[in-house]
C-alpha cells in the first residue's frame, strides 16, 4: 500500500492477507476493475497507518489495515514528470527521454513541445487492447502537443485514456494570486524582457494564466482554472466515470491535485485539523478516498475491483519554499528518511516507512497486464509483476537492483543481494545543500544534478538501508565485509531529449487555448455539478 508511494489492495479482493487466494479464482466472468489513486507530494509519515496520530486519515487507514501494504514501494524519480512517466510505462523515465542534463527536470510550460513520446506504451494502452474502458481524472504533467496546437501527440487521449478530465499541466503556485511562482523566476524575467522588446509584453504576463488550464478530453473547458472548486469537480468526475462503466471492465487513474501547493482552502475542511492548512488538506484527501471507496462499494464492485493508493514521490517540506506546509510536523512526520521531493536519490524523496522487499511504481504496469490477462509481447520493462509477492508464492522481489536518477545522471544504485536482508545503496554523487549546513536546496528550490551543484564521491557513499534507513552512517571496508563487492555492482546509463531547453520552453503556437489566442479565457458550465446524478 504505502511507502512514499504506498500500495493498497482493497481487502475484499484478498479477504485474508496471510492466506491470499490466487486472484483468478475471484474473477470468473470478467477481469478485474482497477482504481488507481495517486496523491501529489504526499509526505512519508503523514498518514495514520504510517504512525501519524495527529492527522485523521481513517479511510486510507482502513484500506491499509484490510489490504496489503508494500513498505518499500519506491518512486522511480523524486519529481513529478519522470516519476509519472515511469509509473505509466513500467520503465525508467530515461527510456522515454524524460531525463534532463541541466537544471530543469520537469515540464515547465503547457505550451512546450516535450512530453511522453507518442511511441511510448502505457498500461492504459495495453488495457484498452484488452477491452477495458480507461479514464484519467486529475493531473497529467506529461505534455500536450508536439508541432501544432491541436496535434495533442502527448495528450492522455493519445496514450490510452479514452476519457480525460483534469489538469494537462499541474497545480502550482502561479495559479493563485499571492502565492508566488513555481516557474523559474529568472527565466520569466528574461522572457518578459525579450517579449517587451518585441511588443509582446502582455504575453509574458499571461504565462501563468495559460498554464492553469482545465481540459475535458482535447478541449479546454476552463482557463484559468478555478482552484476553489477544483477538488469537488475532480471527485465528481471520478465517481461519474465509475458509475458509467460499472457494467464493463474499467481502469480509473484518479490523479489528485492534492497536496501540491497552493494548498486548497475548502471551507468544509478549513481549520479542522491540528496542523494548519496542510493538515486540513490531508484530511480532505482522506475524505476523497472514502468517497471513491464508497462509490465502488455501493455499486457492488468491491469483489471485482483492485484499489491502489500511492504518492508520486516525497513531500517538499524540507525545501523551505512552500507556503503553509506541515506546520509543527517536521520532526514527527519526517521519520528516519533523509530529505524529500527533488532531493536526488535520498530516501525521503522516493520511499516510505519500513524495509521489506523492494518494489516500485514501475511494477504497476506488469501487474495490471497480468491481471488483465494480457499475454501479448511487449518491449523490455523495468518493473516486475507484484502478484507473486502479494499472493505469497514468492518471497523475494524481482528487483535485485534499482537505479535512481537525478535528471539523466545516475545518482544512486541499490542492491538487494540474494539470500541477504541487506539492501546496499551507493550514492555516486549528492546535491550540495544551500545554505551550507541545511538539509535542503533552499536557494534554488529544488536540488540540481550537475556542475557545482553536486559533490561526486569516489568511492561512492555506501549505506545498508536494512540497518541504517536514515542513510546517516556511511559504510567502510572495515565495517562491512561486502563493501567492495557492493561497489562493483553499480553501473548504468540512458538517453535524454524530452526535457531539453528546446523542448520545455514555451511556444505560442502550441499553447492550448479556450477562445482566441492570445486572449484565452473561459469558465466551465455548472462546475460544481451539485445536482448531478450518475446512472
Amino acid at each position: 500500500i504505502f511507502s512514499l508511494d504506498p500500495f493498497i489492495l482493497q481487502s475484499l479482493i484478498f479477504p485474508n492477507v496471510n492466506k491470499m487466494q490466487p486472484i483468478y479464482r475471484l474473477y470468473k466472468d470478467r477481469p478485474p476493475n482497477f482504481v488507481l489513486i495517486m496523491v501529489d507530494d504526499l509526505g512519508i509519515g503523514d498518514i495514520g497507518c504510517y504512525g501519524n496520530d495527529t492527522i485523521r486519515t481513517p479511510h486510507i487507514d482502513r484500506l491499509a489495515s484490510e489490504g496489503v501494504r508494500l513498505t518499500q514501494h519506491l518512486a522511480a524519480a523524486p519529481l513529478c514528470t519522470p516519476s509519472r512517466a515511469a509509473f505509466l510505462t513500467g520503465r525508467y523515465a530515461l527510456r522515454s527521454g524524460l531525463g534532463s542534463s541541466g537544471r530543469v527536470q520537469v515540464l515547465l510550460f503547457l505550451g512546450g513541445s516535450g512530453g511522453l513520446p507518442p511511441s511510448e506504451t502505457t498500461f492504459a494502452k495495453r488495457l484498452q487492447q484488452q477491452g477495458y474502458t480507461t479514464g484519467l481524472v486529475g493531473k497529467w504533467h506529461l505534455g500536450v502537443s508536439c508541432e501544432s496546437r491541436g496535434d495533442h501527440c502527448h495528450h492522455p487521449n493519445h496514450h490510452g485514456f479514452s476519457f480525460f478530465y483534469g489538469l494537462p499541466f499541474t497545480l502550482f503556485n502561479d495559479c493563485v494570486p499571492g502565492h508566488g511562482s513555481d516557474i523559474l523566476n529568472d527565466l520569466q524575467t528574461t522572457l518578459r524582457s525579450i517579449t517587451l522588446l518585441l511588443g509582446l509584453g502582455l504575453a509574458t504576463l499571461l504565462l501563468a494564466r495559460w498554464n492553469c488550464v482545465l481540459m475535458r478530453d482535447g478541449q479546454v473547458v476552463e482557463q484559468p482554472l478555478r482552484v476553489e472548486t477544483l477538488s469537488q469537480r475532480l471527485l465528481q468526475e471520478a465517481q461519474g466515470f465509475v458509475h458509467r462503466n460499472k457494467d464493463r471492465p474499467f481502469l480509473l487513474f484518479f490523479s489528485l491535485a492534492h497536496i501540491h501547493t497552493p494548498l486548497f482552502t475548502n471551507p468544509q475542511f478549513m481549520g479542522k485539523s491540528r496542523h494548519g492548512l496542510y493538515g486540513d488538506n490531508l484530511e480532505e484527501v482522506d475524505w476523497i478516498v472514502g468517497q471513491i471507496t464508497e462509490t465502488v462499494d455501493s455499486l457492488g464492485l468491491s469483489n471485482s475491483t483492485l484499489m491502489y493508493f500511492t504518492s508520486d514521490h516525497g513531500d517538499t517540506w524540507r525545501t523551505g519554499t512552500r507556503r503553509g506546509r506541515r506546520e509543527g510536523l517536521h520532526e514527527h512526520l519526517g521519520g528516519a528518511w533523509n530529505c524529500g521531493k527533488a532531493m536526488g536519490g535520498w530516501e525521503g524523496g522516493i520511499r516510505g516507512r519500513e524495509v521489506h522487499e523492494p518494489t516500485s511504481l514501475m511494477d504497476l504496469y506488469p501487474t495490471l497486464k497480468h491481471l488483465a490477462r494480457d499475454n501479448q509481447p511487449d518491449r523490455p520493462l523495468d518493473g516486475h509483476n507484484l502478484m507473486p509477492l502479494l499472493e505469497g508464492t514468492a518471497q523475494r522481489s524481482g528487483h535485485e537492483f534499482m537505479f535512481h536518477y537525478c535528471g539523466v545522471n545516475l545518482n544512486a544504485v541499490r542492491w538487494h543481494p540474494p539470500g541477504s536482508e541487506s539492501i546496499f545503496k551507493a550514492h555516486l554523487f549528492t546535491p550540495n545543500f544551500s545554505p551550507e549546513g541545511a538539509v535542503g536546496c533552499y536557494r534554488t528550490g529544488v536540488c540540481m544534478c550537475h556542475g557545482e551543484h553536486v559533490t561526486h564521491h569516489n568511492p561512492p557513499l555506501l549505506y545498508d538501508l536494512h540497518h541504517d534507513p536514515s542513510e546517516s552512517r556511511p559504510l567502510t571496508p572495515e565495517l562491512e565485509p561486502r563493501y567492495h563487492e557492493a561497489l562493483r555492482e553499480v553501473h548504468s546509463d540512458g538517453p535524454s531529449g524530452q526535457l531539453s531547453w528546446g523542448q520545455i520552453l514555451w511556444r505560442p503556437w502550441l499553447q492550448p487555448c479556450c477562445g482566441t489566442f492570445p486572449l484565452c479565457g473561459c469558465k466551465e458550465q455548472n462546475p460544481t455539478c451539485e445536482s448531478r446524478v450518475f446512472y
